[in-house]
């Protein structure tokens, strides 16, 4: 995924897929923030030796970023959550805690760029969009972020009853004032 640009290693644990050995290596992306990948499907190389193949992918996609899939999916894009929030075969402990992190993001300033590099993959969002253009995606993500957190809070309640307790215990002080606002909203207790 060039698109991700270079990463850093973060972690390395041993795996088995299909019966052969693999690793399970967590990478931070410089635009595409943290993944967990598995050695088994994706091919990992130094940055130095995969760098001309990303370069020369970046450039074929110009100033056509998207390649030409027009402004309805630019705003799918623009207004998507992360797969690890949305992953029906992740815990729901584990999507909460996603969709709890997204509320780091802001709809002005700092916030706001570091939020729009991760959505589109430019490392300068402005580049592309104007900055009123980066708002209103943002207040379009803002509403699909608060309505998933609400429906995976809910169904959690019935499916998993101790998930959010578990999420508040382990990242409560770790939340920021959005999040934990997030949560009154939801339950009164936040």
């Amino acid at each position: 995924m060039p698109e991700w640009g270079s990463g850093v290693i973060t972690s390395v644990q041993p795996a088995t897929q299909d019966g052969k050995p693999c690793q399970r290596v967590s990478v931070r992306f410089e635009r595409a923030g943290l993944k967990t990948l598995s050695t088994a499907f994706a091919p990992l190389r130094p940055a130095d030796e995969a760098g001309p193949e990303i370069d020369q992918a970046l450039a074929q996609a110009g100033d056509d970023w998207l390649g030409g899939v027009g402004q309805k999916r630019v705003t799918e894009i623009m207004t998507a959550l992360p797969e690890n929030a949305t992953d029906p075969f992740a815990s729901f402990a584990a999507r909460i805690k996603a969709t709890l992190h997204l509320y780091k993001y802001g709809p002005s300033g700092a916030p706001l760029i570091d939020w729009a590099v991760v959505q589109s993959g430019l490392k300068d969002p402005l580049s592309r969009f104007s900055r009123h253009d980066l708002e209103e995606f943002y207040r379009r993500f803002q509403v699909n972020r608060d309505q998933h957190l609400k429906r995976i809070v809910f169904e959690s309640r019935r499916a998993e009853p101790g998930a959010l307790d578990a999420v508040r215990r382990e990242i409560g002080t770790a939340l920021t004032p959005a999040a934990k606002d997030a949560l009154r909203r939801l339950d009164g207790r936040g």
